[in-house]
């Protein structure tokens, strides 16, 4: 029997590389299309309105995937012989780290607008994103963004995303009539969107995104459905409500779902258990209201289950048949995350640091992160935390700061699996955007942790864009060195590219560490003294501990030091002004800097008002001894 479709409704996901554009893009379709009230000013909503999480707005990038509905009555509806259609959109992250939530996002939808820069053109995430889509077989709007830029090269990237759908396409397996996807052009800051290609550095034609919108109805299917089949609702994202407790956010795939009505909730492990909903949702632009039914197409949340995770269906009470579960890559980088064990744990008030309220958290984050594993460990009080990137896991940890745990976090490593009896070991393509003069510095920097360079373009304008193979535990920490060897210039910009047999070891880090010698506050007179033998991270009057890390030295070996000492009191009057006047202001460590500059005996000390780092053995006769032994174990 032919499918039905629903010409009323499309589902479509923004994809892209990270900042270029996708959310700026869809807060102007949202103002475009009436979401916003009468009243309402960017001023008063502020911009990128989809991004919410507080991370999110600091960071500049979105992490988690959200969904939005568009009630669009525009010319191309009335064409369409429809007076409104719902366009519901999923604004996914551009980061490579938080590919598991693209992969949900296009498990939500029917086809995908495709964002590419008009000056950067297709960079690695665009490659994922895409292969992505290919792969499901879905059909593909190509947007050209930011062609206003004063640097766009608008005909040389459309040429290059061509080739990249080429390269694509015998690898997803796709559909060759994927290659004939129509090209809007748009600056999305401006709001505006044409179909006709316009010089580089200039507005598009037109003076609104209707050419997007037509082009998203004309291109999108309509959702499809088995009129006879039974309910199936597939469960792509969880929210909660301080009303209603869990929401599962749903795509419902065939038949009808009404407000308290009995399903049958098909779990994760084969089960079944018969539910009712008490409450059903539907979005209109960036709020949901209760709805009392919805069928094939809609995203909606419902309420009611408070076990309900990730990946399982809401089916027919009489007549369940599960949907397949979502499948996502696998984590690439782990970490060990545990309680703190510091000296000073437990001395900010209001702060957890029991063993069991970290495993519950990390539990929590299981519920709505398909792409996290929590695995346990030789120790009862420390978790290995896996997930796709460095990003990801200090995102976890920086959210699990601002609730008020205390943590003991270590030095990020690599995910292998064993092929053909030999270890593999994850590999990240990796692209740079740099000017010449820093080719060879680069070059150099990436050799070392044995990146091989694939390819290297020159644009002519001062600028060249080299395209390496890196294993993915070289680039922990390489963001820090290659922003200080470029000047802050150089964009880098990689994605997980597979598994490689393992490349051997990798010194990532040349320069030792301070480690302080005894408890007790930072003096300005010891600081001074030992300025000149590195960069210290503390200032006067913080307190330190035996095995915290104080500073880096200048040379490759740790060395143990008193940060403490103070100036012996005489009865001679100093001629000299203080020498408080003469510290050099230290350097201060974000959470992500952090991890990078741990080596393997160190770990980070991660509470709701500092991040320190630390030794993993805190005695410095118990490191000497510790050394000792593996010197000995490597000689035998």
């Amino acid at each position: 029997m032919p499918l039905k479709t629903r010409d009323d409704v499309r589902n479509v996901a923004i994809v892209a590389h990270v900042d270029h554009g996708k959310t700026t893009l869809v807060d102007k379709m949202l103002w475009q299309a009436g979401a916003f009230g009468e009243r309402d000013t960017v001023e008063t909503t502020g911009e990128r309105v989809m991004d919410s999480g507080d991370l999110e707005r600091e960071k500049g990038i979105t992490i988690l995937a959200k969904n939005t509905a568009i009630h669009y009555n525009g010319p191309s509806a009335k064409d369409a012989g429809q007076d409104q259609v719902v366009i519901n959109i999923i604004d996914t992250p551009g980061h490579a780290d938080f590919g598991g939530e693209v992969e949900r996002g296009l498990s939500m939808v029917d086809g995908v607008v495709l964002l590419v820069d008009a000056s950067e053109g297709p960079l690695p995430q665009t490659r994922f994103v895409l292969r992505k889509a290919l792969t499901a077989k879905m059909p593909v709007i190509l947007c050209i963004n930011k062609v206003d830029r004063p640097d766009s090269r608008i005909e040389e990237v459309e040429e290059e995303t061509y080739e990249l759908f080429m390269d694509l396409l015998d690898d997803a397996e796709g559909n060759m009539d994927q290659l004939d996807f129509p090209v809007v052009y748009a600056s999305a800051k401006n709001g505006i969107a044409s179909t006709t290609r316009p010089g580089n550095g200039a507005l598009p034609d037109g003076d609104s995104l209707e050419p997007l919108f037509k082009t998203i109805l004309e291109t999108i299917p309509a959702p499809a459905y088995d009129d006879e089949a039974p309910l199936q609702a597939h469960v792509t994202n969880l929210d909660s409500s301080n009303f209603l407790g869990r929401l599962a956010l749903l795509r419902v795939r065939n038949g009808e779902i009404s407000k308290g009505q009995q399903v049958t909730w098909c779990r994760h492990d084969g089960t079944q258990q018969k539910v009712k909903i008490t409450e059903l949702l539907m979005t209109f632009g960036l709020d949901r209201e209760p709805a009392e039914t919805a069928g094939p197409g809609d995203i909606i949340a419902v309420a009611g289950i408070p076990d309900i995770t990730i990946g399982e269906t809401l089916a027919d009470a009489e007549n369940p048949i599960p949907l397949p579960l979502i499948q996502v890559d696998e984590p690439a980088i782990s970490m060990t995350i545990g309680t703190n064990t510091s000296p000073l744990a437990g001395k900010v008030r209001g702060s957890k640091v029991t063993a069991r309220l970290v495993k519950d958290r990390l539990d929590r984050e299981l519920i709505g992160n398909v792409s996290l594993r929590v695995l346990p460990t030789e120790r009862p009080d420390a978790w290995e935390v896996q997930g796709r990137g460095e990003l990801a896991l200090a995102i976890l940890v920086e959210q699990m700061r601002r609730e008020g745990y205390e943590l003991t976090v270590g030095k990020p490593q690599v995910v292998t699996k064993q092929v053909d009896g030999k270890v593999h070991e994850p590999v990240e393509a990796l692209t740079i955007d740099t000017p010449e003069e820093y080719l060879g510095a680069i070059t150099q920097i990436l050799a070392a942790r044995k990146g091989r360079m694939e390819q290297m373009t020159n644009h002519g304008t001062g600028w060249i864009r080299m395209e390496f193979k890196v294993p993915s535990r070289g680039l922990i920490g390489f963001r820090t060195e290659f922003l200080t060897e470029t000047r802050g210039t150089g964009i880098a910009h990689h994605v997980f590219d597979g598994y490689e047999p393992w490349f051997g070891q990798i010194v990532t880090r040349l320069s030792g560490s301070m480690v302080a010698d005894r408890t007790g506050p930072v003096t300005a007179y010891a600081m001074v003294n030992l300025q000149e033998r590195g960069v210290l991270f503390v200032e006067p009057g913080t307190e330190v501990y035996e095995g915290m890390i104080v500073g880096e030295n200048s040379r490759a070996d740790d060395m143990d030091v008193n940060i403490t000492k103070e100036k012996k009191l005489t009865n001679v009057r100093a001629s000299s002004a203080d020498n408080f006047e003469k510290v050099i202001p230290p350097r201060r460590l974000s959470l992500e800097q952090s991890l990078e500059f741990c080596r393997e005996d160190e770990c980070v000390e991660v509470t709701p008002e500092d991040v320190r780092i630390r030794k993993v053995v805190l005695n410095a006769g118990e490191r000497a001894r510790a050394s000792a032994r593996a010197r000995n174990a490597d000689k035998s």
